[in-house]
Order: structure tokens, then C-alpha cells, then sequence
């Protein structure tokens, strides 16, 4: 009797103990449009799995990363701090000069920072890292597990080996996450293909589903881009399911900032300055730039449907934090995406963008190039001169005007900017800005 009490206490609180420790899997697109998706309502490009992943998710359509490029979009993701916390603004200190000495100190600081990667390695979970991944090699974040080796003798900058993942196939993540089921452990998947990012040169099966009418070259290529990412997280969340894992496996998806083809932006004239995507897209703090929808995805746990809520980047550690059970730093800026009450009290929501390749350590706002805030009503972008030494200079170069201003709900597109014609409103979020800032400068006011 004493033998069967037991084993039924085993077999009862065995389940729930899993379900407190999920897997996690973050699934990271590389430049792609918010609207880019099926799930989103794209009429043309088809991504069959993402989409089944949505329709099992918490949708948030309004999501926004906290810098419009990878590495600093990146670092706020695995830290939940923004870009002037954690010091990485952009994607080298100066441009191609001495980049890997110059770069070593902003690593350094970087990896003084708790992540959501050291959190759960902390915890006793296996992690595994594939593609994007600025901040040296693969142990150097927490990861146990990976790919990006981070040797600048050897190509090491941005991912470099990892970067193979999704193009190349998908073996070292199936091959990892066989593994950490074999050791019954939980495990946290980062997987950051460099996909639909440039080149684009997708298979000539899809790039024939999306040739022809009239549609240009370059958007061609995108489109295709767009679904060859789509069939390889497809490839991963079916090897999950293989696995037996899915009922226990927390999904995260975002994309680290927007982009857009060229073409697409081909009536304006300042375009002229920029040659390799639209203005207004990668790099900047405009929609197409700034915003992403996000996925989370716990069968069980996590009621599928659309939220009209806000969700960004920061939200990530926090997030994962509370679904396994670790700790995360008290003071961080995010919160709990799956704390329904914690995100309807949030109003507005708020980022930055600096120059692309080049940072001042030690002073991220020498390179600061706009502010902004995001509301259910308005979107206030403001712009400063930050220093930008580089001819990634020419994506904001155009852009003179001290704010901008737009209904964001009726004009997600930012066709009608009403910053001449609402200059209390200019006023009232500049001021929302200056005390978001002031804020994180003074935790705890």
C-alpha cells in the first residue's frame, strides 16, 4: 500500500514538476516586414508553418523590438535592457576600422549583464545557440551548447558558423535538441537563422512561385526568402513534435527589426541616397522598422488568440524568467507577456535607434539618432544629430525634421505625419519620453 501511494505521488507531481520547467525555444527572423507573414494578413507570401504556430500562439501584432538592427535588437532581447543600458547601440565602434580590438571592451560590458541564456544554464537547462550572435562565441553568452565559434582570425563577428543554420540545413539544432531529451533535461533553443536577410538567393523552386506579374526582381527574392525561413522553423517545430516535446515546449517568435525592398520605395526621391532597401525600413524607427509581430506559444498554458496589447522586445526575459521559475533582475524595464493585467496597464511603449556602425563606449547618446513612443493613439518620433560616421548615414540623412507625428492605429503606414498641426501633443509625448528615460536612469523613482 505504502509502495502504491508513492508511485501514484510520483506519477501525479511528475507532470506538473515538467510543466513548471518548460523548454524554451526562441525562434529569431532576420529583416523581415511586420506585415510580412501570412498571420498577418500578407496576401501573397505564404508561411504555412509560422502561421500553425500562430494559430496555437498569443498573437501580439503590435510588438516593436527596441532598435531597428540586429546586434543592438539582439542584446535587448537576451538582457531586457535597452541599447544605452547594456552599451551595445550598433553593430561595430567604428565602422570596418579595427574592429575586433575596438570591440572588446563592448563585449566586456555586455556580458556583465544577466540574460535570459545564463538564467536558465543557471537553472540546469542545456542551451544551444545558431545563428545570429554578435557577442563572441557561443559559451561566452551562457550558451552550453552552439554553433558561432567568435574568432575574428577566423571570420568571427556576427555569427559566422551559426550562420549556416536554416541555409545549410538543420542537423546541429535536431541533433541538440535529441540530445537534451536523451539527458531528460530542459533545454533552451536559440534559433537566429540569417533568414529571409540578404543574400537572397532562396531556392529556384520557391523564387518561381513568386516571379512574374510585374512584380520586381528584388521583391521576388524576398518574398521566396520569406517562405524558405517559414519551411525551416516548420523543419524544427516538427522535429519538437517528433520528440514529444511539444506540450511542454514554450515557443517565442520575433523578428529582430523590419525591412523592405527597394522597389517598394522607388517613388521617393530620397531613395536616390540609399541603394540597398527602402528608407524608412531596417535602421530606422518608422513601422517598418521598429515594429514585429510576436508569438508565444505553451500548449495548456497559453490560451491561443489575438491581443491588442502591446508586447516588446524587453518583454522576452521577463517573460521566459516566470514561465521557468528563474530569477530575473527586479529592475528590468519589460514584463510578464503573460501577465494580462501588467500589460493592460501599459500605455505606451518606446525605443531607439543610433547610428548603425559606429558607437561611442561609454557614451551611447553621442550616436543617438531618434526616440520614440508607440500609444494606442499616437506615434511621436524624435529626432537627434547623433554623430554617424559611416555611409550608413545616408538612411537618415534626408530625414531633417525635428519630430514626427501620426495617428498610428488609422495610419500604420505613416503616410500623414500631423507634428505641424498637433504641436500640444508633440509636447505632451516628448515630455512622456523625456521621463521614460529619466526613469531607467533612476530605478526605483
Amino acid at each position: 500500500m505504502t509502495r502504491l501511494f508513492f508511485l501514484v505521488v510520483f506519477l501525479v507531481h511528475v507532470p506538473v514538476l515538467a510543466a513548471g520547467r518548460p523548454n524554451v525555444v526562441f525562434i529569431l527572423g532576420d529583416d523581415q516586414g511586420w506585415a510580412d507573414y501570412g498571420f498577418m494578413g500578407h496576401s501573397v507570401i505564404r508561411t504555412p508553418h509560422l502561421d500553425k504556430l500562430a494559430d496555437r500562439s498569443l498573437v501580439f501584432g503590435h510588438g516593436y523590438v527596441a532598435a531597428p538592427l540586429c546586434r543592438p535588437s539582439l542584446a535587448s532581447m537576451a538582457t531586457g535592457l535597452f541599447p544605452f543600458q547594456h552599451g551595445v547601440t550598433g553593430n561595430d565602434v567604428d565602422g570596418m576600422n579595427r574592429r575586433a580590438e575596438l570591440d572588446g571592451p563592448v563585449k566586456e560590458e555586455f556580458h556583465r549583464h544577466p540574460s535570459f541564456i545564463k538564467a536558465l544554464t543557471a537553472a540546469g537547462y542545456l542551451a544551444h545557440q545558431s545563428g545570429k550572435w554578435w557577442e563572441g562565441a557561443y559559451a561566452d553568452g551562457g550558451f552550453t551548447h552552439g554553433m558561432t565559434h567568435g574568432d575574428p582570425k577566423r571570420g568571427g563577428r556576427h555569427g559566422d558558423a551559426g550562420l549556416e543554420i536554416g541555409r545549410a540545413g538543420m542537423k546541429p539544432v535536431t541533433d541538440f535538441i535529441d540530445h537534451a531529451v536523451a539527458e531528460e533535461k530542459p533545454f533552451l533553443l536559440w534559433y537566429a537563422p540569417f533568414l529571409p536577410h540578404t543574400p537572397h538567393n532562396p531556392p529556384e523552386r520557391l523564387l518561381k512561385k513568386y516571379r512574374g506579374e510585374g512584380r520586381p526582381m528584388d521583391e521576388a527574392k524576398y518574398f521566396a526568402m520569406c517562405e524558405w525561413f517559414d519551411e525551416t522553423c516548420g523543419e524544427l517545430l516538427g522535429h519538437i513534435e517528433k520528440k514529444g516535446q511539444t506540450g511542454n515546449t514554450l515557443v517565442l517568435f520575433i523578428c529582430d527589426n523590419g525591412w523592405a525592398p527597394r522597389s517598394r520605395n522607388a517613388g521617393d526621391p530620397n531613395q536616390k541616397l540609399w541603394s540597398g532597401f527602402a528608407l524608412r525600413s531596417k535602421g530606422s524607427p518608422y513601422e517598418n522598422g521598429i515594429r514585429s509581430p510576436v508569438l508565444v506559444s505553451w500548449p495548456g498554458r497559453v490560451e491561443p488568440g489575438r491581443s491588442d496589447d502591446f508586447a516588446h522586445a524587453i518583454d522576452l526575459f521577463p517573460t521566459i524568467a516566470a514561465a521557468a521559475g528563474v530569477e530575473a533582475p527586479e529592475d528590468l524595464p519589460g514584463l510578464d507577456l503573460l501577465d494580462a493585467d501588467a500589460r493592460g496597464e501599459r500605455e505606451r511603449v518606446f525605443g531607439v535607434t543610433h547610428s548603425i556602425h559606429n558607437m561611442t563606449p561609454g557614451d551611447p547618446g553621442d550616436t543617438l539618432q531618434y526616440e520614440w513612443c508607440v500609444g494606442r493613439d499616437w506615434k511621436l518620433i524624435l529626432r537627434h544629430a547623433g554623430k554617424d560616421t559611416t555611409k550608413y548615414r545616408n538612411l537618415h540623412a534626408w530625414d531633417s525634421a525635428p519630430a514626427h507625428l501620426y495617428q498610428i492605429r488609422e495610419d500604420p503606414g505613416e503616410k500623414h505625419d500631423l507634428a505641424e498641426e498637433k504641436p500640444g501633443v508633440v509636447e505632451r509625448l516628448k515630455n512622456e519620453i523625456a521621463a521614460w528615460r529619466k526613469r531607467l536612469a533612476e530605478p526605483g523613482e
